[in-house]
């Protein structure tokens, strides 16, 4: 990186459940006591925040986070909005009321596609149309920026018209409380996603991938960025990001044993349908996770040194995983810190333990790390 920067660390909250192995039904149902255990052990372990996820069966994350931020005192939450399923206005309202309520311990995660059977379960008109949910979701954000920079609509409040929303003095109350606005996170991997994010995102978040897939993303977002100062004269930059599972042993010997064990109990049979089920998505994203697990079956879905996709069949979304050493792992997440990443959002199965494991071995030896390379925490 050419400039000083913190770098965070984020962990994940299961909010349908987790156990010890995937590919069979929770062995930990969610519940509040044991969503709480969590988030508790990710703030003790040093980790900044918890990601909440959506979509499925998960559940809301306006809710969670709000619980979560009443159990804990220092630990933010990274809370889904979804263009489509909520109409920018109220989610303004509920994003700023959910900030003043947690006095400023949230951000947002801007997730506009998910499988096209859940967009239209949840009503989504345009569950099969990616370009223009991509379209939407930028009238969407510029919708609560609005919002949230108009404030009470003293002055009138916020106008728009675009091919999707019509607003007409929009007002948030109450104000957000950070300022200018609390952070948004957006992922896409299709050239429409990475316009968008260009546009709107204060955090570009990916996948895990080997070091050049992720090099060569985080080139195409700094072209997008320079094609729209030089057409648009609009200067933005970007902070980048990157969602991994975590396998972190005293010995490498058993981080590779702890990470085959997960896949120990998984039907093959389950293994062929959730692949039949990724490959109905039109997320970029989704095939590209795909893609590295097609190319690693002959060698043991390891895709880069300490890197492994055996996930990916079964969990879909960021299901790549870091496994070794905590000074292995320290090593190749400074690696994609060297490229620009600053934002890792780290989980394990199941969570409360692997919270616990990563907190006494890994972070430690990434906040060591963090310290002799000068990284430090902008407040």
């Amino acid at each position: 990186m050419s400039e000083q920067q913190h770098v965070e660390f984020g962990w994940f909250l299961p909010t349908t459940g987790d156990g010890e192995y995937v590919g069979i039904p929770p062995q930990r149902p969610a519940s509040p006591e044991y969503l709480t255990e969590i988030a508790k052990a990710a703030e003790t372990a040093g980790y900044e925040f918890v990601l909440i996820p959506t979509g499925g069966d998960c559940w809301d994350g306006f809710v969670v986070g709000s619980w979560i931020a009443a159990h804990t005192s220092k630990l933010k939450s990274l809370v889904a909005l979804r263009p489509g399923l909520i109409t920018p206005v109220l989610a303004a309202r509920n994003a700023a009321t959910l900030d003043q309520m947690t006095g400023g311990r949230t951000m947002f995660n801007v997730v506009t596609g998910h499988y096209p059977q859940d967009l239209k379960a949840c009503g989504d008109p345009l569950y099969d149309q990616h370009d223009a949910r991509y379209e939407r979701t930028l009238e969407f954000v510029k919708v609560v920026k609005g919002v949230w920079e108009a404030g009470d609509a003293k002055d009138g409040g916020f106008n728009f018209e675009g091919k999707h929303y019509l607003i007409e003095g929009g007002s948030c109350q109450p104000l957000v409380l950070q300022q200018p606005h609390p952070p948004i996170y957006f992922g896409g991997s299709s050239v429409a996603g990475k316009k968008t994010a260009a546009l709107t995102a204060d955090v570009y978040l990916m996948w895990a991938e080997p070091l050049q897939w992720i090099r060569s993303q985080i080139e195409e977002m700094k072209d997008y960025l320079q094609e729209l100062e030089r057409e648009q004269g609009i200067k933005r930059t970007l902070r980048y990001g990157m969602r991994a599972q975590v396998v972190v042993r005293e010995t490498e010997e058993e981080a590779w044993a702890a990470a085959w064990k997960l896949l120990s109990k998984a039907d093959p049979e389950l293994i062929q349908s959730r692949e039949k089920l990724h490959a109905k998505t039109d997320a970029v994203g989704q095939n590209r996770q795909m893609d590295l697990y097609h190319q690693s079956i002959q060698d043991d879905y390891v895709i880069a040194p300490n890197m492994w996709a055996g996930l990916s069949a079964i969990r879909g979304g960021g299901a790549v995983a870091f496994v070794g050493t905590a000074e292995q792992i320290a090593d190749r997440i400074f690696e994609f810190v060297d490229l620009g990443v600053t934002s890792f959002i780290l989980s394990g199965y199941p969570h409360l333990e692997e919270a616990e494991i990563s907190g006494r071995l890994l972070m430690p030896v990434l906040k060591q790390k963090m310290a002799e390379r000068g990284l430090v925490k902008q407040d």
